[in-house]
């Protein structure tokens, strides 16, 4: 069994079939351990890190940064007992190719290995055959007798086509859309074969630079990743589910002081506390009320959670993102804030994984934080029902027959319209206003 392993792009979750290569965590020659981070991949879920799958010295890496590589592709590969002496070069394993004794690096062509099998997967039949070999020597003109004869050995003319290259199929068609003759570099991979950077390396720089950018006045950003994903679902989801929005405007002057109050409890010090908080307690609180409201559309019947996978949205540098915090509805309010605040840290850091991101049941979008009063979000697919909160600012509002300066919001709730009626979102939206306009009354009354 070869020493040298291609470690191929996995199946990240949930039937993902390609992903894209954020940064590399190790460099060609890096001796790495067992499930240590080698690489750092965005998929249209997340970025995750995924882990060396075996411990040994790093001797090729075949994507670049940037790169969108299908699951199943070779990305790296790993000398798995760099100690036993140096690599057989190119023009060893193409001697013994002659001899045609001996495989060759997996996933390699130019070279025989009929039975060349990506790690961590099975063999395809006929995936790799040997190309019958040419020969310059003419055909005969007629047929030989069995007779025994003397002939003299024919001179074999050996083209520069003919050289032996180790590559594997994506490069070389990498090298043939570029016009690159592989014929021509000095492979760096694994057994001197030519790898993706190779080719990138020797491709021609043209000669002289157009006059005019035409692209210079513009910029594109490819769609990929958590951003394709995104714009997959909400063209998805507003053209499949008739959305009804509905607006009110709430004084959480007494929820505010409430959130005040609750910072200065010692238990609380070390704990961010945002609004949020009391929205996302609110929600909770009013879904007990009106389970209709955390349910989903499926064909012919309609399907009523009586668990709460509360998906808060958040805006990342790859796009906005909806990890969802499980079982929400089971937690106190510390336990509530502490899931939150997590939730958000990892957001930041771009490591929320598929599984986090899946299972949403009711969605809160907190427009606010971007100086805005409200909007009309897009359901999640999947999901009935989508809450907005605005901006908290302070406004003359009419408070006990006079007017004074109070703070005030504005909630925006977005439903399914085949399961929520008007008077059922429109009842729910009343409750978590109510919630927000006087937490510890709603506490008392609703409990």
């Amino acid at each position: 069994m070869t020493r040298i392993k291609d470690f191929a792009l996995p199946d990240l979750g949930e039937g993902l079939v390609e992903g894209d290569i954020l940064k590399w965590l190790v460099s060609v020659g890096d001796t790495v351990t067992q499930n240590q981070p080698i690489v750092e991949v965005e998929t249209a879920k997340a970025a995750v890190e995924i882990p060396a799958k075996w411990p040994g010295q790093v001797t090729a890496i075949h994507c670049s940064e940037g790169d969108t590589v299908a699951v199943g592709t070779p990305i790296i590969s790993i000398d798995t007992d760099p100690g036993a002496g140096p690599v057989p070069s190119a023009a060893a394993l193409a001697a013994v190719d002659v001899a045609g004794d001996a495989p060759v690096e997996p996933g390699m062509t130019g070279s025989p290995a009929p039975n060349a099998v990506l790690v961590g997967y099975g063999p395809r039949a006929g995936a790799v055959k040997r190309r019958p070999r040419s020969s310059a020597v003419a055909p005969a003109a007629a047929p030989v007798s069995a007779a025994p004869v003397s002939v003299a050995p024919a001179p074999v003319v050996v083209s520069q086509a003919s050289v032996a290259v180790l590559a594997k199929p994506p490069v070389r068609k990498l090298a043939k859309d570029l016009g690159v003759d592989l014929t021509t570099i000095t492979g760096t991979g694994p057994a001197g074969s030519i790898s993706r950077a190779d080719v990138l390396g020797a491709q021609a720089v043209p000669s002289v630079t157009p006059a005019i950018d035409e692209t210079a006045r513009e910029q594109r950003i490819p769609v990929k990743g958590v951003r394709k994903l995104t714009a997959e679902n909400m063209v998805a989801s507003a053209f499949t589910a008739p959305h009804v929005s509905v607006f009110n405007t709430v004084d959480v002057t007494r929820g505010m002081r409430a959130l005040a109050r609750l910072r200065e409890q010692r238990e609380w010090r070390d704990v961010r506390i945002s609004p949020l908080l009391l929205v996302a307690k609110a929600v909770l609180t009013a879904l007990k009320r009106h389970p209709m409201i955390n349910s989903s559309w499926a064909g012919n019947e309609i399907v009523v959670k009586n668990y709460v996978n509360l998906g808060i949205a958040a805006a990342t540098d790859r796009g906005l993102i909806v990890p969802n915090i499980k079982d929400a509805q089971a937690m106190r309010l510390r336990e509530l804030a502490d899931a939150m605040n997590a939730l958000v840290s990892t957001a930041k850091t771009g490591k929320t994984t598929p599984a986090d991101m899946s299972g949403g049941t009711f969605t809160i979008t907190n427009v606010g934080v971007f100086g805005v009063d409200t909007g009309t979000p897009i359901l999640p697919p999947g999901e009935a029902a989508i809450l907005a909160v605005g901006s908290i600012r302070d406004a003359a509002w009419a408070h006990k027959g006079k007017i004074k300066v109070r703070q005030i919001t504005t909630l925006s709730l977005s439903f399914d319209h085949r399961i929520i009626d008007g008077e059922q979102g429109s009842k729910f939206l009343h409750d978590v206003s109510g919630f927000l306009s006087d937490p510890e009354a709603a506490l008392l009354s609703w409990t």
